[in-house]
This record gives structure tokens, C-alpha cells and sequence, in this order.
């Protein structure tokens, strides 16, 4: 994939006052303005499997607001790859034009097929992905979110050498394969942190499918509420971390990390003098589909 940065740039970040620590955001956002960060890593061994099968339509899973959903139609557009993405939720056909990532997706040439959140739950039922292929051929299946074994080998890229100083390796997570990547690339010593974007601790399993050491834990404390919910403290925090260090946050994965790793170096979490690396896993793009949400309520927008 032509974009692929050989090193992701780590800069160091302010966050608070506490100086006993230090702080450094590794920018896998910009490897590429959509297929960014997670997106790029988890897709760049699937999309080499697709074209060895010789396969030349791509079909995935994913919701409203899926930065999932919008790389892979971009990978699409770019490779010459049909492109099908079943949707959750069946509401959300009348509103594509309302939805910014279901918008720019559908620009890409993805074709879309809206189904209940009920049938959204047999996405992995091999008689449900058969009757897909019935009915639109022949398609290499991509899971909601990217995760599979050669996304996991694809987050494995993500730390270099360089990166074994950091006492702490902290990323978002929403369907566990970029953590599992991180795990198995990082050095025994090291923590690896994930802040999960979902209500639950759920994920600990699919973690494990894939992780090969057990130097990690997942923080499930902020989430605020669930997959997409946010209010204004967080809105507040995302827009003072931009205007601090320059560099933007997504509201649903990375902002809500940084606001955790925020307090829990306020609560005195890590040790005096721990190096952290924070992995910017991108997602900006769903950034216009909340700001049209917190509009409809008169809420701060996200700058």
C-alpha cells in the first residue's frame, strides 16, 4: 500500500502538570487522512490475501459512523476493489446523505445493504455470510472492524525497536485486534495499556484469542456510557488537548483514552518517571458525523 510510513512520528505531549512522567503520542493518524492508523495496519495483509485469492470485491460489517467502514470503500476507490458494506441498523437508509461516513463511502462506489441490529449479531454465522455471498457473489469477508489473524500480524508492525524505552504502550480499543498487534510486538517488560470504547469488559476474551503475552490490561473506566457517547467534558478536553499540543482527537476511541490516561496520571497510576507511548489509532473522519449529532443539541462542537 503506497502510503505506509516506514516510522510513525512519536512526539512528545503535554497533559497535565504532573511532570513525574513522560508522555509521547505516536501519529499513526497520519499515515493517510482515511485509511489512518489501525485502519491501515489491520487492512494491509487482508488486502494482499484478497488479491492472491484473486478476489475483487471486499465485503465488511460495521455501524453509522464506522471509520472501519469508510477505509475499506476508500481502499476500494484506490485499488479497484468493489466494495459491499452491511450496515447495522436498517433506519440509516434514508439518512445516508445526513451521515458524512456513510456519504464519503457511498461516494467510493461502496453498495450498501441495511440490516436490523438483530441480524447484525449473525454476522459471523457461516450460514448468514453463505446467504450474503448468494446473494452478491463471490467476495473476500472482512470482519466488522478489520479484525482477523493478518490484522493482528498488521498491528504487530506498529512499535519499532525505538519504542522499547517506553515503560507503557496505551491504545483505544473497540474490537481488540490493534491491542492483540501491540501485545505480541511489545517487550516483556513493558505494560500494554487498553482503553476500551465499549460498556464492558467483554473484550478481555476476544483479546485473548490473539494475544501471546499476558503484559496487559484493558481499563474499561472511559467509556462514557458506551460506543459513541460522549458529553461535554469530553468534547472540552479533546478541544483544550488540540489546542495544547496541535493534534486532533477522535472523539469516540482516542480522546476518550487520553482523558483516561489524564486522570490516571492525575491518581498518581503510573510511577515517577514511567515513559508512556500513546498510539493515535486515527478516526478522524467521524469527527463531522458527531459535530452534526451535537448540533441537532446545541452542544459544543469538537474543533
Amino acid at each position: 500500500m503506497i502510503f505506509k510510513l516506514e516510522n510513525s512520528v512519536n512526539l512528545r505531549v503535554d497533559l497535565s502538570s504532573n511532570l513525574n512522567v513522560e508522555l509521547f503520542v505516536k501519529r499513526e493518524d497520519a499515515i493517510h487522512s482515511i485509511i489512518s492508523g489501525n485502519k491501515y495496519r489491520k487492512l494491509k495483509y487482508n488486502i494482499e490475501a484478497a488479491r492472491k485469492e484473486g478476489k475483487d470485491t471486499l465485503l465488511t460489517f460495521g455501524g453509522a459512523f464506522s471509520n472501519h467502514i469508510a477505509a475499506v470503500a476508500e481502499v476500494g476507490r484506490i485499488y479497484n476493489f468493489k466494495t459491499i458494506g452491511i450496515i447495522r441498523g436498517e433506519e440509516l437508509i434514508s439518512k445516508i446523505n445526513d451521515n458524512s461516513t456513510l456519504k464519503y463511502a457511498q461516494d467510493c462506489g461502496m453498495q450498501f445493504k441495511f440490516i436490523s441490529r438483530t441480524d447484525f449479531r449473525n454476522k459471523e454465522d457461516l450460514n448468514f455470510v453463505e446467504r450474503l455471498r448468494n446473494e452478491f457473489g463471490d467476495f473476500y469477508n472482512i470482519p466488522e472492524g478489520g479484525t482477523n489473524t493478518l490484522a493482528v500480524k498488521g498491528c504487530e508492525e506498529i512499535l519499532t525497536e525505538a519504542d522499547s524505552r517506553f515503560d507503557y504502550i496505551c491504545a483505544p480499543v473497540g474490537t481488540g485486534g490493534t491491542l492483540s498487534g501491540l501485545i505480541n510486538s511489545s517487550k516483556s517488560n513493558q505494560q500494554v495499556l487498553g482503553f476500551s470504547a465499549l460498556k464492558g469488559d467483554f473484550l478481555q476474551e476476544d483479546i485473548s484469542k490473539f494475544a501471546k503475552q499476558d503484559n496487559w490490561k484493558l481499563i474499561t473506566n472511559y467509556h462514557f456510557g458506551g460506543y459513541a457517547k460522549i458529553n461535554n467534558e469530553l468534547v472540552t478536553f479533546i478541544n483544550e488537548f488540540k489546542a495544547l499540543n496541535n493534534i486532533r482527537l477522535d472523539p469516540i476511541y482516542t480522546g476518550k483514552m487520553l482523558f483516561g490516561i489524564k486522570d490516571m496520571i492525575s491518581n498518581n497510576y503510573f510511577p515517577k518517571g514511567s515513559k508512556i507511548l500513546v498510539i493515535h489509532t486515527g478516526g478522524l473522519q467521524g469527527i463531522a458525523g458527531m459535530n452534526n449529532r451535537l448540533k441537532q443539541k446545541n452542544s459544543p462542537l469538537i474543533q
